[in-house]
């Protein structure tokens, strides 16, 4: 009998230990971390012959896509071909009319006969075509071909709003290199590109109207001050928005005022409200009229440029260069007359101003923290919590009601050190930005999810620039963060930091495989062989 028990125990044991590796894995490979996946039997074998199919011309650009980045990664070359159903040996990328709401959700298929994605919005197709290639990437082709492992998964986001920003005031980042983000941006199912365009340093974008903002204003960087000028011509930023929209990635254009404004006044010094001895000629002015007019044309042609309708108009620091706002006759005669409270009051004036000019063109506005206790009409404007210090900020905009991206310095400002032995780059109070802090940030430790609900629009990775001179500087601080950026704002459920940690070893040798410069975590003491940017 206490030998029956003892096999019985053994058979218990070995039964558990089955269970347990077979459900480790089971752990889907993919970044970010599907809602469900199940593992199937048996793979599907991609080769030539294998076809890419869809149900519906709409997503021909999907196909398209698709097929270039396989074709980029694995050498393989597949037709295409409309299909009324999914196919033996095919891919077949379907667009359904019945099923969930969601835009963004898909399922994925793989079994050995074929593979079906499908989904109700062209976006859920793209996001099950990306998740897909991830499953692809794991294996290595052999003789043209590859044995892509069955899996069943189902997805959908956490958050609508998967940001990443980049400042290219400081450091102009020329179209190809924007291109390729936007690349892995889609990769990682982000869907918002906010472009930090202008500032202090330099204004990045063409304006027709004002052509010497650009020409002019866009004279040198944050090493150079008198480099040659950088700066996006209309036809460029409408090539680079048509390529992201392909991606199901929105554009945000960010026009950076009152303050930040200096390169804006080298171009048009009649508009400039002065600033202090550390930041000079810092505003615009607000006490003359032609100012918002001028700004307005501004606005008009970039909201032209970015069909997203939302403009970002900063709004942040500007007491860092408002000195002569105190001084300035005009100015203080100007806070009299309209009853303004203060500087601070002037500041908001100055947007709710803007902000009218906004609505008139459809658009919403977009604005930094400090824009949470202006008057800004809440259905029409987004504000983005960055102040991690200062967690009233957040509450003051939820609380009167405005719709806010989260996106705190620690652990979102990808400008910070990843590893506290980093000298290049910031800290804050001995706080840095490592990547399991990336990955594990709750907006549950600074906000109620459940009391704010829809207001909580997701997060988003700032990529400011006061440290970055090369595009190698660049990659090195943007991955692996961006995988964990992705998984943060997609995956709802993030207990398990060595599984994401195990996941994100292949996605190391794709970016060795792509020379990127990456910093590796597992390995903090390594330095990547230097690569040369085309």
């Amino acid at each position: 009998m206490k030998y029956q028990n003892h096999k019985l125990t053994l058979l218990l044991l070995v039964l558990c230990t089955t269970i347990l590796l077979s459900t480790v894995q089971a752990q889907s490979p993919i970044i970010p971390k599907p809602l469900k996946a199940v593992e199937g039997e048996g793979s599907f074998l991609l080769n030539e012959y294998t076809t890419v199919t869809t149900s519906s011309e709409e997503l021909a650009d999907v196909a398209s896509y698709f097929r270039t980045q396989l074709l980029r990664h694995t050498l393989i070359a597949l037709p295409f071909a409309q299909a009324k159903h999914v196919q033996e040996k095919t891919i077949f990328l379907d667009l359904v009319k019945t099923g969930t709401k969601l835009e963004e959700e898909y399922e994925l298929v793989v079994s050995p006969k074929n593979i079906h994605i499908k989904a109700t919005s062209v976006a859920g197709v793209l996001y099950g075509t990306m998740s897909l290639l991830q499953l692809i990437q794991q294996q290595v082709p052999k003789k043209g071909t590859v044995e892509i492992a069955a899996w069943h998964i189902e997805d959908t986001p956490h958050y609508k709003w998967r940001g990443l920003m980049f400042d290219v005031s400081r450091f102009f980042i020329p179209e190809e290199k924007i291109i390729a983000t936007l690349d892995w941006m889609a990769y990682y199912k982000l869907n918002v590109f906010h472009w930090h365009l202008t500032d202090a340093t330099g204004w990045r974008l063409e304006i027709k109207k004002y052509p010497k903002l650009a020409l002019v204003g866009g004279i040198g960087d944050h090493f150079d001050p008198y480099g040659s000028t950088q700066y996006y011509t209309q036809k460029q930023i409408n090539r680079i928005v048509a390529y992201a929209a392909k991606l199901n990635i929105k554009v945000i254009p960010e026009i950076d005022m009152p303050g930040h404004a200096t390169a804006a006044n080298k171009a048009y010094p009649e508009f400039s409200g002065g600033g202090s001895e550390k930041y000079p000629e810092f505003t615009f002015n607000p006490a003359k009229s032609e100012t918002y007019g001028y700004l307005t044309d501004v606005l008009r042609e970039t909201n032209v440029m970015f069909p997203s309708n939302m403009l970002h108009l900063g709004g942040d620091e500007v007491s860092f260069g408002n000195a002569k706002w105190k001084t300035d006759k005009k100015i203080t005669g100007f806070i009299k007359e309209n009853k303004i409270d203060g500087l601070k009051g002037l500041e908001h004036y100055f947007m709710e101003r803007m902000a009218d000019s906004v609505f008139k063109l459809n658009a919403k506005v977009l604005a930094w923290d400090e824009m949470a206790e202006s008057k800004l009409p809440t259905d029409k404007t987004i504000i983005f919590w960055w102040r991690h210090d200062k967690p009233d900020q957040l509450k003051k905009a939820l609380d009167n009601g405005f719709a806010t991206v989260i996106c705190p310095r620690i652990p979102y400002y990808f400008d910070f050190v990843q590893n506290e032995k980093h000298t290049s780059g910031r800290k804050w109070a001995g706080a840095y930005a490592p990547i399991e802090a990336v990955y594990n940030f709750d907006i549950n430790t600074v906000a109620d999810e459940k009391k704010y609900g829809k207001q909580i629009l997701g997060v988003q990775g700032n990529l400011w620039t006061e440290t970055v001179d090369s595009e190698t500087r660049l990659d090195y601080l943007l991955f692996p963060r961006i995988a964990a950026l992705s998984e943060s704002a997609w995956t709802q459920e993030r207990h398990d930091y060595s599984g994401f940690e195990n996941r994100l070893k292949m996605h190391l040798q794709l970016y060795k495989k792509e020379h990127i410069y990456y910093y590796n975590p597992m390995q903090p003491n390594e330095i990547p062989e230097p690569v040369q940017i085309k």
